[in-house]
């Protein structure tokens, strides 16, 4: 660990180092042994047992067996030989089988020194209980030092680890040592029986301890090697769910790339605030994984909505708002181990009860969902938008804080008002971690057509179609709509729109050769037929095709057109076994009113691929200069069209 980080730590160590000098002059003050051959056994075995030592879990600290020689010389000797013991057994944990790397003074001048106040007020604490309330030695006694050094040791660990590593002092305690009482009452134990031994055949059965010693060492280390792979393998679970979180944030990022650093950000506020509000670890685990992919639910919105420049439409909306439905939906297949999708589903719910998708209202929305709305909110107004500028910081935490109780929890708005500055210093320098480019400009060279074939996308001539005719194709296009228009208006309201389309039929097929043709009008999100002509007659006049299905749906919903597709994908087309079409090959183009398609007009030939990019190109300019006869209001029969 990197013990002087801070003043505190320094100071800290600074004191115990005073403390234990203090210690030791107050005990060299008044030296006495009663029995230096035994203090010497004494001392030589615990120097040989104190390099064993064990590393404690999940901190960077090794606790080692020489507290048992403690207890002894609290027991047997006088205060100043104890803390000789000490000391010898510090140099010896410190020194004896160090060979990884080299023992810092700081590190060795804080153990020797909690170690020597440790067991100073151990001692303490023992001779009062054996003279002021036993009035004789005991196991009370012996409980009570071994409970005193406890938590001298431990709470000066602890203090040291939480000023340094930058966590709660009592969590770490809590977390890292309180487990260790056991070992201490083990020790008291060990300690206790020996003692009891010397009583009766003398200090040299003291020797004796040497093997227990060493199996409860081997049994502590087996015991903190299997916590330490079950840690480990936690760890690792633990970072397959982060990849698998990161693979998702990537997935989000590869649909709308305005989202990464916003993700990021997000994360570092929700997380303060987790921390604040008291959480426990699943919750802020969930929090932290729902921070990241609360918005994988995009994945099923379209692209043009979530990137539109400017204010949704009612229908926009509906689109927009199934994204907290479907992100739950996706996330529930990971198996996560906390609460990731209730948070995800409910992060568009507001206080009042007036959020999407079921509207929850007030303590209702999970805890992690009421931090992750509020925080999203803030961020989102503080940052550029499609449709926007950013506003400044404060005025964005203004918004907010005027929602308190409306869209958001009042207690989550209240801290976020507080900290809103000292988050956003630490969002900001916090490093952004920029994600893995995507493949998505690439080419890729191997492949040599889709199965089911290419949309042409290349200068092609038919056998029927003299090479190099297209310029004389195009201008003969534009003539015939200029007859067809020039007809039209002479006619005037008489003429209806099906007398148009029969006379487009009549022309178009001396430019385009096909054998049946459709026009679709578009009503209530359905495609109709209006006029049909050529073979299957009847079938093509049956059709009745949604919006976005089929091939012509998919043509009047996308706005654009479709070269050589598939006849048979129409819904309806080929649903009757009896009814059979030799048609393959389609050739279908919007038409439109004031950017909104009004109708869908398809070519259909029997060959395969039977239409070349030309036939396209030809059939979307005749169809853009009749552009006023369609457009028109006069013909009644138009009129059905434009409604």
């Amino acid at each position: 660990m990197s013990w002087v980080r801070s003043i505190g730590a320094r100071a800290f160590i600074a004191g115990m180092a005073l403390a234990g000098s203090a210690c030791y002059v107050l005990a060299f003050s008044h030296w006495q042994s009663s029995d230096p051959v035994k203090f010497v056994c004494y001392l030589i075995v615990a120097v040989l047992v104190s390099s064993l030592k064990v590393t404690l879990p999940g901190i960077d600290a090794t606790l080692s067996v020489n507290f048992l020689f403690t207890l002894l010389g609290i027991l047997e000797l006088g205060l100043p030989e104890t803390l000789l013991i000490v000391l010898a057994c510090t140099l010896g944990q410190a020194f004896l089988g160090t060979r990884k790397q080299q023992v810092k003074l700081v590190h060795f001048v804080f153990n020797w020194s909690q170690l020597t106040f440790s067991s100073a007020v151990a001692y303490g604490a023992y001779k009062f209980v054996v003279i002021h309330v036993l009035h004789a030695p005991g196991p009370l006694a012996l409980l009570v030092a071994a409970v005193t050094h406890f938590g001298c040791n431990t709470a000066a660990m602890s203090t040291i680890i939480g000023l340094t590593e930058d966590k709660r002092i009592a969590k770490v305690w809590t977390e890292n040592h309180l487990w260790l009482i056991p070992y201490y009452m083990v020790g008291a134990a060990a300690a206790g029986l020996v003692h009891f031994l010397n009583g009766h055949i003398g200090w040299q059965s003291s020797l004796l301890v040497l093997p227990p010693i060493y199996l409860m060492y081997r049994s502590y280390r087996l015991y903190l090697g299997k916590l330490e792979t079950e840690k480990q393998h936690a760890e690792q679970v633990s970072r397959l769910h982060l990849r698998t979180i990161e693979a998702l944030a990537l997935a989000i990022e590869a649909k709308d790339e305005t989202t990464g650093e916003h993700l990021q950000r997000v994360r570092v506020y929700a997380m303060e605030l987790a921390n604040e509000l008291g959480l426990t670890e699943d919750e802020k685990e969930a929090l932290q994984a729902a921070s990241v992919l609360h918005d994988i639910g995009k994945l099923a919105v379209p692209e043009h909505i979530i990137s539109k420049p400017g204010k949704l439409t009612p229908e926009e909306f509906e689109k927009m708002k199934i994204h907290p439905v479907v992100g739950a939906e996706i996330l529930e297949q990971v198996d996560f181990p906390y609460p990731v999708v209730p948070i995800v589903r409910a992060h568009h719910e507001k206080w009042d009860g007036s959020g999407y998708p079921l509207g929850l209202a007030g303590e209702q929305i999970p805890i992690g969902a009421r931090i992750l709305t509020a925080v999203d909110c803030l961020d989102a107004l503080a940052s550029d938008r499609q449709y926007r500028k950013a506003l400044p910081l404060d005025e964005a935490m203004a918004k907010v804080a005027s929602e308190a109780g409306v869209s958001f929890d009042p207690k989550v708005v209240a801290i976020l008002q507080r900290r809103y500055i000292e988050l956003e210093k630490l969002a900001t320098e916090q490093p952004m971690q920029a994600p893995p480019k995507l493949s998505t400009d690439i080419k890729v060279k191997r492949g040599a057509a889709p199965d089911a074939g290419f949309a042409e996308s290349v200068e092609e001539h038919r056998a029927d179609t003299p090479a190099g005719d297209t310029v004389s194709r195009m201008a003969r296009a534009k003539q015939a709509a200029s007859e067809i228009a020039a007809f039209k208006q002479s006619a005037g309201a008489s003429m209806l729109l099906e007398d148009v389309f029969a006379l487009l039929s009549i022309r178009l097929k001396q430019l385009v050769p096909f054998d049946s043709m459709a026009v679709y009008g578009l009503q209530d999100d359905t495609l109709t037929p209006k006029f049909v002509s050529g073979e299957n007659f009847r079938l093509f006049s049956s059709l009745r095709i949604p919006l976005g299905e089929g091939l012509s749906g998919w043509v009047a919903q996308n706005h654009k057109a479709i070269l050589n597709g598939n006849p048979s994908v129409e819904p309806g087309y080929l649903n009757d076994p009896t009814k059979y079409s030799t048609l393959r090959s389609a050739l279908a183009v919007p038409i439109e009113k004031e950017s909104r398609v009004i109708a869908v007009l398809a070519l259909y030939r029997a060959g395969q691929d039977a239409f070349i990019p030309d036939d396209l190109r030809l059939l979307e300019t005749l169809v853009s200069a009749l552009g006023d006869v369609f457009h028109s209001d006069a013909p009644k029969a138009f009129s059905a069209f434009a409604k």
